[in-house]
C-alpha cells in the first residue's frame, strides 16, 4: 500500500494548461467516481494554481493510469500533458501534501487559503465516498502540522496573497486609488479579500458582478458597492477603471470586443484588469489591446516575492516540523502495512487450538478420561504456541542477536516477570 500525489500546478505548468484540467465543482462528483474505479482511495484538489489527485493504490500500474485518465477526462493528448505533471510517492507524497497545507508549496508563500480548499476538497471526497481510512488519515495529520506551523512560526504574519498582490499592484499603477472605480468580478473567498484589501484603500465605488445577485448584493453589501449580474458586465465595464476577476466560470466572460466597445465609450482611458482565474475570465486577446493592462495570476510573481522576504525564515522552521510530522505518519502508515500479519498470527493460534481441540474430543470418543484429554489439549496448546517463538530466541541466542532477544522479552510481556 502506497499514498501518490500526481498533479501540475504554478511551478511546473502555465496557466494554459492548469485552466485545460481544472476541476469545475460541479464535475468533481463523476470525475471522483471515475478515479475511483482506477484506486481504491481518491481525493482531488483542483484551485487556481493546481490541480492534483490524491490515491492510494496497491499496484504500481495504477499510477499511471491516473495520469492517463487525467488527459483522457479533459481531453487532451496523454504525451502533452504528462511533461507537465509532477509524481509523488510514499513518504514524498506525504511531505508534499503537508506542505501544501502549510502553504510551503503555494504561489504566495504561507498563505492560508489553500488549507480550507484541502478540507473541502476531503469533505467532497468523503461525501461521495471516493476516501476511506488512509487518505481521511493523511488529511488529518496535514490539517494537524498545518494548524502547528500557523501557531509555531510567523509565516502567516504578513497579508500576503494573490489577493493583495492584486491590489498592491494597483496601487504601483494608480498613485491614488480613492478616486478610481473598481469592478469586482465573482463572491467567492479571493474576490471577498479582495473586496477588503480594495476597501481599506478608501476606494470611493467598488461593482460586485456576479453569476448570483444575491451574493453579489452581500459582497456589495460589505464594501459599500453596487451590484450587477454577468449579463450587465459589458453596460457598467466603461466606469471601471481596475477589473478583478475570480470566477468558477468555464469559460471567458469578458471578450474582446466588449472591451474594445469599453474604451470606445472611455475614450480611451485605460483599464487595469487583473483575471485571477482558471480557466480565465478575460480573454487572452484583450491583453493585445492598447490602454489595457492584463495580469494574470502568473504575472504576479513579481509582486507577491516583494512581500515574502520576511516568511522565508519562517518556512525553514516550517519545514523542519513537517519533516518531524512526516515520519509520524510514515510510522502510522508502516503499522497499517503490518494489520495482516497481526491477522496471520491470529488465524494461525486458532488453526492450532481448533486442531489440538478436535484430537481432544477424539480421546474423550474414544473412551480417555477427562483428565487425559485435557492434560493432553494444554500440553499440546502449550508446545505448539511456545515452539516458534523459543526457537527464535534460541537461535538468537546462539548468534548474539541482542536486539532480537529484548525484542521478544517486550513483545512476549518478559521484562515485567524478571
Amino acid at each position: 500500500m502506497s499514498i501518490v500525489v500526481i498533479g501540475v500546478n504554478h511551478k511546473t505548468a502555465p496557466v494554459s494548461i492548469r485552466e485545460q484540467i481544472a476541476f469545475s465543482p460541479e464535475k468533481l462528483a463523476d470525475a471522483l467516481q471515475q478515479a475511483t474505479d482506477i484506486s481504491p482511495e481518491s481525493m482531488i484538489l483542483s484551485t487556481c494554481n493546481r490541480t492534483e489527485v490524491y490515491i492510494k493504490i496497491n499496484q504500481k500500474d495504477e499510477i499511471n493510469a491516473i495520469g492517463q485518465w487525467l488527459a483522457t477526462y479533459h481531453k487532451i493528448k496523454h504525451n502533452k500533458l504528462s511533461p507537465y505533471f509532477y509524481i509523488y510517492q510514499k513518504e514524498d507524497a506525504v511531505r508534499h501534501a503537508f506542505r501544501v497545507a502549510c502553504g510551503l508549496d503555494s504561489l504566495v508563500l504561507g498563505e492560508p487559503q489553500i488549507l480550507g480548499q484541502l478540507k473541502v476538497a476531503l469533505k467532497t471526497a468523503s461525501d461521495h465516498k471516493a476516501t476511506g481510512r488512509t487518505l481521511k488519515r493523511l488529511m488529518q495529520f496535514a490539517f494537524s502540522t498545518a494548524k502547528k506551523v500557523r501557531t509555531q512560526t510567523s509565516i502567516g504574519s504578513n497579508p500576503v496573497s494573490v489577493a493583495f498582490a492584486a491590489v498592491n499592484l494597483a496601487k504601483q499603477i494608480f498613485s491614488n486609488l480613492e478616486e478610481q472605480t473598481v469592478m469586482l468580478i465573482g463572491a467567492g473567498e479571493t474576490i471577498e479579500l479582495v473586496g477588503r484589501h480594495i476597501h481599506s484603500t478608501g476606494v470611493k465605488r467598488i461593482i460586485i458582478a456576479n453569476r448570483s445577485i444575491d451574493n453579489a448584493a452581500k459582497l456589495a453589501k460589505e464594501f459599500d458597492g453596487t451590484c450587477i449580474g454577468l449579463a450587465e458586465i459589458g453596460t457598467y465595464l466603461p466606469e471601471a477603471d481596475i477589473v478583478i476577476s475570480s470566477t468558477a466560470a468555464p469559460m471567458p466572460i469578458i471578450g474582446k470586443g466588449t472591451v474594445e466597445h469599453a474604451l470606445k465609450i472611455r475614450k480611451h482611458r485605460p483599464i487595469f484588469m487583473v483575471d485571477i482565474a482558471v480557466p480565465r475570465d478575460i480573454e487572452e486577446a484583450v491583453g493585445k489591446l492598447d490602454d489595457i493592462y492584463l495580469y494574470t495570476v502568473d504575472d504576479l510573481h513579481s509582486v507577491i516575492e516583494e512581500n515574502l522576504k520576511s516568511r522565508q525564515q519562517a518556512a525553514e522552521k516550517a519545514e523542519t516540523m513537517v519533516t518531524e510530522e512526516v515520519k509520524g505518519f510514515s510510522a502510522w502508515l508502516q503499522a497499517q502495512d503490518q494489520v495482516q500479519l497481526i491477522q496471520n498470527y491470529r488465524t494461525q493460534l486458532n488453526d492450532a487450538k481448533q486442531e489440538t481441540l478436535e484430537k481432544a474430543q477424539k480421546m474423550l470418543a474414544n473412551g480417555k478420561s477427562a483428565d487425559e484429554a485435557l492434560q493432553f489439549l494444554a500440553h499440546t496448546l502449550t508446545n505448539k504456541l511456545a515452539h516458534q517463538p523459543t526457537s527464535a530466541m534460541n537461535k538468537a541466542a546462539h548468534n548474539g542477536d541482542i536486539k532480537l532477544l529484548q525484542a521478544a522479552s517486550k513483545l512476549l510481556g518478559l521484562e515485567s516477570k524478571k
